[in-house]
């Protein structure tokens, strides 16, 4: 999820019915290790009953129940509660099995939107239920060191599951391995799965100063960020926030931690390195899944790949931060930094305002208060490009035949289906599933969905076939498009999203034949 595409984009936010709670503290002592007693403080707008009023919040004791932008020229739409469903189904049986149930007759209730009543219905079964003394697969959380003062932090479950294939999955910008907890809850009953934090991000930020500026710098040790002094330490040297750093982590990570090769699922950035490694390193990749992967990353040039061009840059992310862009950083971050940023960036993403974000938020708030933060922010966007382009990691992974499988939410709109369906005009082979409404991080906003078509692509792919795709019902039909009502029960009511399914005989200008066609017909029906 990309903080700094909200720049990008007009609307910003006015959220209201929000209850924004900091995520429980279970790992206090992980955690310790990586904020050194710096009270993270954070200027918002609150509202009372009587009066909107501006409060000064501690991330420690941090409770509103309000966030409104003071700027009118900002809006997003409210995150509203679920309309409430009676549901015919208990969530129990759903829970139960991890089968198809197909749905007939006509459903008196619309969740989203209303749909084609010839659309196929299919149940599948919902999250872990706590409030049914179902809280799923237990989750456990590790730091490995990489390097010395590299510590990467990582989320595992279903470890036990030691004759499953092993799960890898990657965040995206600005998020972190908590942004795959509704996966290692859910997947972690069958299989083993792991979840990482980029360095530089999450909370895998170093936890000392790469670059120190020096207490006798006129500044407190409370409004002391790092990275932004004279010279770097010993370990920093070289150290930069790029995609090739982040699939050589990930290489050694699957090596020295998880042991094996893996299925590997990247969202947005995330969904980048998953490519860039597949193509790096086909020995060590089972399949991967991209989940509105972002198609390009960096802003300047390669080094080995453009020397002449990328001489033209004096800095290229390495530490320290020279002096002449520290007061542009610190204006970007304070701006990206702060609560009604953040909360209008989950605004646009989220196409289904009442997903609930409170977690998600409290935590990237947590991770912009670290005092590497601005710094390695400021990194990863002068970081040079990575040795391949999205396009060429592709086209290795088709060359080494690494199986791929693409996730995509129909309304995102930073990485928009165009994107997804390129990719899939380039590997026709590979089974694309656009699923709507969702935004740009459906496995957060749908899990139930991601999960259910994430679990039956891994069987197709383990089985070599004999277990066919989800949805598919007839094999003839894998070559062409198929469209499915996917059902589910979600905290006692039910919700239901449309997925498409296109084959490998798919194309984009079938797309658009078969949409004009559809426009056509109703032109038609209308004019009687």
């Amino acid at each position: 999820m990309e903080l700094l595409s909200y720049y990008h984009y007009a609307p910003c936010c006015h959220v209201d019915k929000l209850n924004w709670k900091l995520v429980e503290k279970s790992l206090n002592s992980s955690r310790s290790k990586l904020f050194h007693g710096r009270r993270a403080k954070a200027m918002c707008l609150g509202s009372s009953s009587n009066r909107d009023s501006l409060g000064l919040f501690d991330l420690e004791h941090f409770n509103y129940s309000n966030i409104q932008s003071s700027d009118q020229r900002y809006r997003m739409r409210s995150f509203s509660s679920v309309e409430g469903f009676h549901s015919a189904i208990s969530p129990n049986t759903l829970n139960e099995s991890s089968n198809d149930y197909v749905v007939g007759g006509k459903d008196d209730v619309r969740n989203v939107s209303e749909r084609d009543e010839s659309t196929t219905k299919v149940l599948i079964p919902g999250l872990p239920d706590e409030s049914n003394g179902d809280s799923g697969s237990p989750i456990s959380s590790g730091y490995w060191e990489w390097k010395p003062k590299l510590t990467i932090h990582y989320e595992k479950s279903g470890t036990e599951n030691v004759s499953s294939p092993p799960i890898l999955f990657l965040p995206g910008f600005g998020v972190g391995s908590f942004h795959y907890e509704k996966q290692l809850k859910d997947l972690g009953r069958e299989f083993r799965v792991w979840a990482v934090d980029f360095l530089g991000q999450g909370k895998s930020l170093p936890s000392e100063d790469p670059a120190p500026l020096g207490m006798n710098e006129g500044l407190s040790e409370e409004d002391l960020l790092w990275g932004f002094g004279h010279e770097p330490e010993p370990w920093a040297k070289e150290l930069v926030y790029s995609v090739d750093l982040w699939q050589d982590q990930v290489r050694y990570f699957i090596e020295q931690v998880i042991g094996e090769p893996v299925y590997i699922v990247g969202n947005s950035l995330g969904g980048f390195v998953a490519v860039y490694f597949a193509a790096c390193n086909p020995q060590l990749v089972k399949g991967v899944t991209l989940l509105n992967a972002t198609p390009f990353w960096g802003f300047l040039p390669n080094p080995s790949r453009s020397p002449r061009l990328s001489r033209i840059f004096p800095w290229a992310g390495t530490f320290p931060l020279p002096s002449s862009v520290r007061k542009l950083i610190e204006l970007i971050w304070k701006k990206i930094s702060d609560p009604t940023s953040i909360a209008a960036v989950l605004g646009q993403v989220y196409a289904d305002h009442s997903t609930n974000v409170d977690k998600v938020f409290s935590r990237i708030l947590e991770t912009t208060q670290h005092p590497a933060a601005a710094a390695s922010f400021a990194s990863i966007m002068f970081a040079p490009r990575g040795q391949l382009s999205f396009e060429e990691a592709l086209s290795r992974c088709k060359m080494n035949s690494t199986p791929i499988c693409l996730m995509y939410g129909k309304e995102d709109p930073w990485v928009k289906p165009i994107w997804g369906l390129q990719v899939k005009q380039k590997m026709p082979e590979a089974p694309y599933f656009e699923i709507s409404p969702a935004g740009h991080c459906p496995h957060d906003e749908v899990p139930e969905v991601v999960n259910y078509l994430l679990r039956g692509w891994i069987r197709n792919i383990e089985t070599q076939g004999s277990v066919g795709l989800p949805l598919i019902d007839d094999p003839a039909s894998i070559q062409f498009s198929v469209l499915r009502e996917l059902e589910f029960v979600r905290e006692g009511s039910r919700k239901s999203v449309v997925v498409s399914f296109f084959g490998s005989r798919f194309s984009v200008w079938n797309l658009i034949s078969s949409f004009l066609k559809s426009r056509i017909a109703d032109l038609g029906i209308n004019s009687r």
